[in-house]
Order: structure tokens, then sequence, then C-alpha cells
């Protein structure tokens, strides 16, 4: 397999020159995010991010990709997540409404082929057929991913980096495990998509990393987070081993991990679940004393960190992957306390009233 030079390249230059075009128009139709008291941002800033991005990645890959049933399925669902990011850029969704049209978008892809249809006994080879479970798996993993990454879109630069690192790691490991098994039509579509959305997430970060000139938005975290589940069932969760069904976890562990914290904090602080606060992962490194640019540069560290971990278990046999993931587990859980996102101390919950129109995590 060939890497698609000329597409990654096209999604980079058309990010490069449509982001600016997008920026203007985002002040135009009210796409702003204005300053709050969760938020480290002092000024008005545009948030219609994920439409530059968007329209990179599809743009390239309709000019230089057979389009195939997977790949139909992938930007259809991606097309409906963007519509539903720019209604609430523009206009404001609650969060019962976005997580409806969150779970219809991870619905959308179902008839295309994409969907977990087992998972693996981590002990053994034997597999776990799901059945009538696999659209529900599936749907749950697609709407995860989706708001662990819009979760985290808290600091310039910070969700599009995280999701970079992502998109690169996971193309590498889909690009191992093909040459295990001989790889199929799918695994091929996911590497080819995943450096080719890496181009286009790359020329963005040109105009959003810090200091940005435009945020993603919801049209942007949720794109990005929507995709690159997308891909990891298209290029990894097929696969018959325990591995490749854990790769994708351990590839977006800042994401997931900084939203399971999130859950249960807000749970044992007897507050509801969507109900934002000022504890998550970037703004505990801030308090302990780094730069926004520093806090995002330490994040970045940890998912290549996490990345290079994936890549690790694609060459390691099963138990050795068991015993490194329980390694693993207990240093991220040790760090995580330290730091203080478990939830253990005083904590910043933003009264309802105090919310602006655009709500988030």
């Amino acid at each position: 397999m060939h890497i698609p030079v000329t597409a990654i390249l096209l999604a980079f230059g058309i990010a490069l020159l449509v982001t600016p075009l997008v920026r203007k128009w985002a002040f135009r139709c009210g796409a702003v995010d204005r300053p709050n008291k969760r938020k480290v941002h002092e000024k008005i800033m545009p948030r219609l991010g994920g439409l530059a991005i968007y329209l990179s990645f599809v743009v390239a890959v309709i000019v230089t990709r057979e389009v195939t049933r997977q790949v139909a399925g992938m930007m259809v669902g991606g097309s409906l997540i963007v519509l539903l990011g720019f209604i609430d850029d523009t206009r404001g969704v609650s969060p019962r409404m976005k997580l409806a049209g969150q779970i219809v978008a991870a619905c959308a892809v179902v008839p295309f082929g994409l969907r977990v249809d087992f998972l693996t006994n981590p002990f053994s080879t034997e597999l776990i057929a799901l059945g009538l479970l696999s659209v529900p798996v599936t749907v749950l993993w697609l709407v995860s991913v989706t708001n662990a990454v819009n979760l985290i879109d808290g600091l310039d630069g910070l969700a599009g980096g995280t999701s970079f690192i992502a998109l690169l790691t996971l193309a590498a490991a889909v690009w191992i495990e093909t040459g295990r098994t001989g790889g199929s039509q799918g695994q091929e579509d996911a590497i080819v998509l995943a450096l080719v959305f890496a181009g286009a997430v790359f020329g963005f970060l040109r105009y959003n990393f810090y200091p940005a000139r435009i945020f993603l938005g919801d049209s942007g975290s949720m794109y990005l987070g929507y995709n690159v589940a997308v891909l990891a069932i298209m290029g990894l969760a097929k696969g018959a081993t325990f591995i490749s069904v854990i790769i994708p976890v351990v590839i977006l562990g800042i994401p997931l991990l900084d939203t399971v914290f999130a859950v249960v904090r807000r749970y044992c602080g007897h507050r509801p679940i969507l109900q934002p606060d000022k504890e998550h992962l970037h703004h505990k490194l801030m308090e302990m004393g780094l730069s926004h640019r520093q806090a995002v540069l330490c994040i970045y560290a940890v998912n290549v960190v996490l990345g290079l971990s994936a890549i690790i278990l694609t060459l390691i046999t099963q138990k050795q992957a068991v015993l490194f993931l329980a390694a693993l587990s207990t240093i991220i859980l040790i760090a995580a306390n330290k730091i203080g996102v478990t939830g253990v101390g005083r904590h910043q919950y933003l009264q309802p009233e105090k919310q602006q129109r655009h709500y988030r995590m």
C-alpha cells in the first residue's frame, strides 16, 4: 500500500486556504464563543473551525479516492455530526437534543457495514458475538468518543492536536495489523482516511494552536471524535484479537479518561452529569502553574506516550499485553489522582444561571 501523499497535501492545503474564510463567515453568522467563568479565553472568538476541516477532508477524499460503501457511511454520519455542531455553534442546542443528534449520526453508519460485531476474551482467543447488541455497542462507542473529544476542547489546539496524534497512531496500528493478517479493503481505507484526515487537521492547527485565531466549535470537536471513532471501527474493531479491540481505547486514553473522571466526580458530588466544572486535566495543569501553551504541550506528550504504548501492544503477545495494560492503567490512575482530576478535593462547578447559551460538558 502506498502513502496517499497527494490526498494528504490536498487536504492540508485546502485547510490552510479555507480556514481564514470560515473564520470571517463565523463572525458574520454569529458563530462566536464568548468568554465566561469556565473558559480561559478573554475575547470573543469565532467557532466554526469544524466546517473548515470537514470541507478539506471531504473534498480531498472525493477528488483522490474511490468512495466505497464504508467511506460513504463515514461521510454521511460525519455530515450529520457537522450539521448538528453547526446548529449548536450558531443557535445553541440543549444537551439532550445534542445527545439525540449524536445517536442519530451514530446509527447512520450501521447500514453501511460500520459496526462492532463481536468482542474478544482477553484471556483466550474466544470471540463473543454481539448479535442484536452490535448496534447498541457501536452507538455507545461512537457517542462516547464524540463526547470525549468534545469535552477536552478547552484549550487552543488541544482537541485538534490530540486527534492528530490519535490519527497517526491509528494509521500505524492498522498498518501493523494488516501486516499480520493480510488486511482488508476496510483496513486499507482506514489507513488512507486517517492520514488524509490528519492532513486536514494539521492544516487547521496553523490557526488553532495557541494563540488561536479560530476555535473548533462543537462542529469541529464532535466531528474529530466521531471520525476517529469510525476509523477505529473500520480499521481495528473487526480484528479477531483482544489487542485489536483495546488499541483504540489506549490511543484515545486522555479524552476517554477525562470523560470518565468528569462523570464520576459529578455523580459523587451530586451534580448533574452535564453540568460543567473546572476540574478537567487541562484546568488542573494550569492550576499547577503551567502556561496555556505548556499545558497543551504536556498533554500532547502524554498522548504520544499512549500512542507509542498502543503500537507496542501490536508487537507483543496477548499475555504480555494484559500485563502491560495493567501496569499502564495503574500509572495513569496514580498520576490522575495526584493531579486531582479524579474528583478528590474541592469541586469547582459552574452554576446553571451563569452558563452561556452554548452548552458544553
